[in-house]
């Protein structure tokens, strides 16, 4: 229990450290957190909502911090390249990220275009039937993205290193949140990144 702990403490502060330096990243995930949090809440009454509000502010703020305000030339503060930090990345780096964001827009598409996903589902007979149908959508890809990439990480790496990033990855809104409270304070004062 010793290891999982440790790699799970590793795996964050890799995470935290090569990034979140900028604290408009750094407000957003605070933001993509308390929406993580009210998504877990909403699971309980509604799943296929959870996963509309967990897509839609929660993903798309987080990833908006990374993909448009984190630098990505050569990371001063830790002395890396961007490239090291891709190679290491446990989780979803730029390139798979990149494929997750693609099919989680392009199933709004496919429900759109064929209502019944080729005889899988009832089709939607309404608007509210088709948010439904893509929540629950959202919902399978975001379970399915994440038990694909913890079963690579376990055959690839071992067990230890799947589960710690599975955890990790659940229990980040939480961390996130107490992380990032004061990030958008910092950010009005002035601060635009992080010093390490």
């Amino acid at each position: 229990m010793n290891e999982f702990w440790k790699t799970l403490e590793t795996q964050r502060w890799d995470d935290h450290r090569y990034y979140h330096h900028c604290r408009i990243n750094q407000s957003l995930h605070l933001l993509s957190a308390i929406s993580f949090c009210c998504a877990y809440a909403m699971l309980l009454v509604d799943p296929a909502y959870a996963a509309l509000l967990a897509w839609t502010v929660s993903m798309t703020s987080r990833q908006a911090g990374h993909f448009f305000f984190e630098p990505r030339g050569y990371d001063e503060i830790n002395q890396a390249t961007d490239e090291y930090k891709e190679e290491i990345k446990v989780g979803y780096n730029i390139r798979r990220k990149i494929v997750l964001m693609s099919l989680w827009a392009a199933l709004p598409v496919l429900l759109w275009l064929e209502p019944s996903v080729w005889g899988l589902i009832e089709p939607a007979t309404n608007f509210k039937g088709y948010l439904h149908d893509l929540g629950w959508s959202w919902l399978w890809l975001g379970v399915g993205g994440l038990l694909f990439r913890v079963a690579h990480l376990c055959l690839r790496d071992g067990w230890v290193q799947g589960l710690a990033w599975g955890t990790k990855i659940i229990t980040d809104p939480f961390h996130d949140i107490m992380l990032y409270h004061r990030a958008p304070l910092a950010l009005l004062r002035g601060e635009r990144f992080a010093q390490g």
